[in-house]
């Protein structure tokens, strides 16, 4: 270690290095002892304040730096031609004679502006449209799942036309098939008729002759007419010619533009842009809503009560009731699969991840069902999970509160990595209520996070990094505190979707939280809410135990 940096040791003379320091000029930065006080004044080409080193000002003026050239001297200009600092030794010598000079404090102000400047530029200007950026593409992440589902709906009803016709034009087929051998067997069965007929008669004339011939009347044999001439010329033969199936060889080109065209994926990646282009975002179809909302599908669950509902993209939805078995139910009301949960308690939230596998969540644990295999993928200490949806991202969003129900907050999980924890607003207040467990979630369009706070007769809305954007309290018109949300939900549209149980309907919020229409079609207690990626709302009812779907798009 450096005598000088030694913590030891006493600090010393910047110039002589060996006698402690008892001054300081505060214009060169300089620390002095008592004799290099006097070398160090000796140097008139600039002014100096040397003052005792303890009364030097607590934020000293910028240092000269030395000159790496001359040792014992600091660089008090700079050359702007060679762009470096200079002493004055340096400035006297050849290798800067005619360049352009400046004081050293004016251009490190100079660059220091620049660098303020640049600082400001990157964090207003820069670094928000970076994080604008990434933002937007995780929310076409979150619309590509839909997109492509579209296309291949698109493309299996087209095949379900072209399936149908070619159904018809086979049961025609067929039964013209059918027709002709129908009259074959008809030409057939009536010569076998004819032919049987004359057996029958030649074989009564045969026997008549026998008779005779035994019995040698001469009176039958004198009146005996023969008729044989009548059976030599034999019954008419049908002759058929069967029809024949020529297929035809199938054209795979023709049969393709039958099913219609794929245009081509096109990516296209451009290079280049500055902060002041417009990027091209991609928006999802305008959907408006329905002026009345239809109720397309009901599904008796045989819960005692029910409370939560999930679905992807299938016509299926797994539900969550007052037991400890989740069902996996068609829109027929038919049970597809059911899962016991590991630790036979009854299961607290459900949701549906991006591949199709379900999450609960119970007690202290959260759960993933894959192959109806049960993996338990986070467990808490200190705190109980409560609600969860599966984010745009994937991750899962979770509403859960201390041991001793005192504080609430939301917490995202990638896998079972804890990524961002939400609790407080900007001035340290809590932004849940802390005495009741409902607390459903969800995530919007825009990334979002909506959480359905029963108690504090609210729906909180924050945006994705956790500052609160705007609470619900209910309609405007509203002027008692009667608005008690449970399921929330959002849709494509960026919706969001609060199911009122107290009142039998469902708000409808645009994305800034502004109130646009109620949906009842006869709801009674709708609780638990969930959209598919047609939006389709489903909506859990808690005491009848059906789900119900609505179109309301």
């Amino acid at each position: 270690m450096h005598h000088r940096r030694c913590a030891q040791t006493v600090l010393l003379c910047d110039i002589c290095e060996t006698a402690p320091l008892q001054s300081y000029c505060e214009v060169c930065g300089v620390s002095l002892c008592v004799n290099c006080v006097g070398k160090h004044l000796s140097d008139l080409s600039k002014k100096h304040n040397v003052v005792p080193f303890l009364q030097r000002e607590s934020t000293p003026n910028y240092r000269y730096p030395k000159c790496p050239k001359h040792a014992e001297k600091h660089c008090e200009l700079h050359c702007d031609t060679c762009n470096i600092p200079v002493c004055s030794t340096c400035v006297s010598s050849d290798k800067h004679k005619g360049h352009k000079l400046s004081d050293i404090l004016e251009k490190l102000s100079s660059k220091t502006q620049k660098l303020q400047n640049d600082l400001d530029e990157l964090e207003t200007r820069i670094h928000p449209r970076y994080e604008e950026m990434a933002s937007d593409i995780q929310t076409k992440k979150a619309e590509l799942e839909m997109k492509y589902g579209k296309l291949i709906t698109a493309a299996e009803q087209e095949g379900e036309i072209l399936h149908r016709e070619i159904t018809t034009i086979v049961n025609q087929r067929k039964s013209a098939i059918q027709e002709m051998k129908n009259k074959h067997l008809f030409t057939l069965n009536k010569n076998t008729d004819e032919i049987t007929q004359k057996i029958s008669e030649l074989k009564q004339i045969i026997s008549d002759l026998k008779s005779i011939l035994k019995s040698k009347n001469i009176a039958l044999t004198s009146t005996y007419k023969s008729r044989n001439s009548e059976f030599r010329t034999l019954p008419p033969k049908v002759r058929v010619t069967l029809p024949s199936f020529t297929p035809q060889k199938i054209n795979t080109d023709q049969l393709c533009k039958m099913l219609g065209s794929l245009s081509p994926l096109s990516i296209d990646t451009e290079h280049g842009d500055t902060m002041n282009s417009a990027e091209a975002v991609s928006s999802p179809p305008v959907k408006p809503l329905l002026d009345e909302p239809r109720l397309t599908a009901t599904i008796d669950t045989g819960y005692e009560k029910l409370y939560s509902v999930s679905c992807l993209r299938n016509e299926e939805v797994w539900t969550r009731g007052y037991s400890k078995i989740m069902k996996f139910i068609n829109l027929q009301g038919k049970l597809r699969t059911s899962i016991k949960t590991k630790s036979g308690n009854q299961p607290r939230d459900i949701t549906v991840t991006r591949d199709g596998d379900l999450v609960y969540t119970d007690r202290n644990t959260i759960n993933l069902v894959k192959n109806k295999n049960i993996r338990t993928v986070i467990t808490l200490q200190g705190w109980v999970p409560l609600h969860i949806c599966s984010a745009a991202s994937d991750d899962l969003l979770v509403t859960m509160h201390s041991d001793d129900y005192k504080q609430y907050k939301v917490v995202r999980y990638s896998g079972s990595t804890e990524k961002q924890t939400i609790q407080f607003d900007y001035q340290g207040r809590p932004l849940f209520s802390s005495d009741n467990n409902y607390k459903y979630i969800s995530e919007n369009r825009n990334l979002d996070i909506c959480v359905a706070d029963r108690s504090a007769s609210a729906v909180v809305v924050v945006n994705r990094l956790g500052k609160l954007r705007f609470r619900y309290t209910g309609h405007p018109s509203n002027t008692k505190p009667s608005f008690y949300p449970a399921g929330i939900t959002t849709d494509s549209q960026s919706h969001i979707l609060i199911s009122d149980s107290d009142h039998h309907r469902i708000h409808i919020l645009d994305q800034n939280g502004q109130f646009l229409r109620y949906i009842q079609c006869d709801l009674h207690a709708p609780w638990g809410l969930c959209v598919d990626i047609r939006d389709n709302l489903f909506v859990a009812e808690c005491y009848t135990a059906k789900v119900k779907k609505i179109q309301y798009l």
